[in-house]
């Protein structure tokens, strides 16, 4: 089963696949943005965009997840930003066609509750580093809740193992039980956030 977890910028997609895969034997997150991100270092930055407008990114990126799918005995677990319908279908659609198990979920919460996540993931005061996500957040929100992407969850009241749970019940996984305290919670967050601060 591939577990394509969707959501704005900021709206705790990787923080939910990782916890998901605390919690779910066998489980792998496989993470679309480092296909983007080797794709946009092999170019001269004046060439640079939104690595998604690539067609090398989408075939990629299913290439990678279908055999992944195929050989990886456990659950695959994606979260990627994605909000054009016709990239949707080039993937998860063309994933769905090639047999596999797709499920999709969009994380939503409303704009100030985002835009406090991104605030708190930031490594210094204020928005600065997080523009791009910031002036794509009400584009993002207002695709995302449209029928075409769901199923939507709506996170605003939900801590990231309760999305989680959320996640695996719509699903039919079964996660093994939550028992860490709220400080090591908030320590495992910030070492997510860490290990996924971007320098280019």
């Amino acid at each position: 089963m591939l577990v394509w977890i969707n959501g704005p910028f900021g709206g705790g997609k990787t923080q939910t696949a990782y916890e998901l895969r605390r919690r779910l034997a066998g489980s792998v997150v496989c993470d679309p943005e480092h296909v983007g991100f080797g794709l946009r270092r092999m170019m001269p930055p004046a060439l640079r965009s939104d690595f998604q407008h690539l067609p090398a990114w989408r075939q990629g990126v299913f290439e990678v997840l279908d055999l992944t799918l195929a050989k990886h005995d456990g659950v695959v677990i994606a979260p990627m930003t994605l909000v054009e319908p016709a990239y949707y279908d080039q993937i998860l659609g063309r994933l769905r066609e090639a047999g596999h198990d797709v499920r999709h979920f969009a994380l939503l919460a409303d704009r100030e509750t985002v835009l406090g996540r991104l605030r708190e993931r930031g490594m210094s005061p204020g928005l600065k580093r997080e523009a791009f996500a910031v002036s794509r957040l009400d584009e993002c929100l207002e695709r995302l809740r449209t029928p075409e992407f769901a199923e939507h969850i709506a996170t605003e009241r939900l801590t990231i193992p309760q999305v989680a749970d959320r996640i695996a019940a719509a699903a039919g996984l079964t996660l093994a039980p939550d028992t860490d305290g709220p400080l090591r919670h908030r320590l495992r967050r910030i070492w997510i956030s860490l290990r996924h601060i971007r320098f280019d």
